[in-house]
């Protein structure tokens, strides 16, 4: 009995493993979804594309609805999910156009539009739109000098994505809308810009102080 008991401890342990290595599976290149096993009737979810591979060669993309495929025959080898996807966009140094160095991060907005180029025109799209937002932001930073970069920011996130999206379109993938979150210049910059900042304030403040001093003796010599 002992024995028994053994052979079927060890042969429970070995059927996760047997059953994970008939269970390799491609996931989708953007979301990471788990392809089913074709049992032959396939519910397609809203939001969503099944590709299809028969014999190991692309056959079609499922829309949303019910589908039936061939068992043995026909695989689920990509999901991919259609809804728009937050990425952010990792802290990386930019040089501006007038030699400032600064820290900048941001958070990308993007979607898959075509199915078939998101499965097989790229291995790794969110790590390559991440690594293509990150030089096109650099790219984009080096053009304009420190105080525009603050000014510009609308500006500067459309060029992103008109740029960004012109290299993703052979990958099925669009960027819907890219938005700087922080721009971090160095310590002696910023010291430097709140100096400047408090001196201005101190020149508009003398400004206005002089103007009603001014006002305050056209008020008495009038009334002389």
């Amino acid at each position: 009995r002992e024995r028994a008991m053994l052979a079927l401890t060890a042969r429970s342990r070995l059927l996760p493993a047997k059953g994970a290595a008939y269970a390799v599976r491609r996931l989708s290149s953007l979301g990471g979804l788990t392809p089913p096993i074709n049992l032959g009737l396939h519910i397609v979810p809203q939001q969503t594309a099944y590709v299809v591979e028969r014999f190991g060669r692309f056959s079609s993309v499922l829309s949303p609805g019910m589908h039936f495929l061939i068992p043995l025959v026909d695989r689920v080898a990509y999901v991919h999910n259609l809804k728009e996807e937050a990425i952010p966009v990792p802290s990386q140094t930019a040089i501006t156009k007038d030699n400032v160095s600064i820290s900048i991060d941001g958070i990308l907005y993007i979607r898959v539009v075509d199915a078939y180029k998101a499965s097989y025109g790229i291995e790794d799209a969110h790590f390559a739109i991440t690594q293509l937002a990150q030089t096109t932001m650099r790219s984009e930073l080096g053009k304009i000098s420190l105080d525009r970069t603050f000014q510009e920011r609308d500006a500067l996130n459309a060029n992103i994505v008109a740029s960004i999206n012109v290299a993703a379109e052979p990958w099925g993938v669009q960027c819907m809308r890219y938005e700087l979150r922080d721009i971090m210049p160095p310590k002696a910059v910023r010291a430097a810009m709140e100096l400047e900042a408090e001196a201005e304030r101190r020149k508009r403040a003398a400004i206005l102080d002089s103007e009603g001093d001014r006002e305050a003796a056209i008020n008495v010599a009038e009334a002389a």
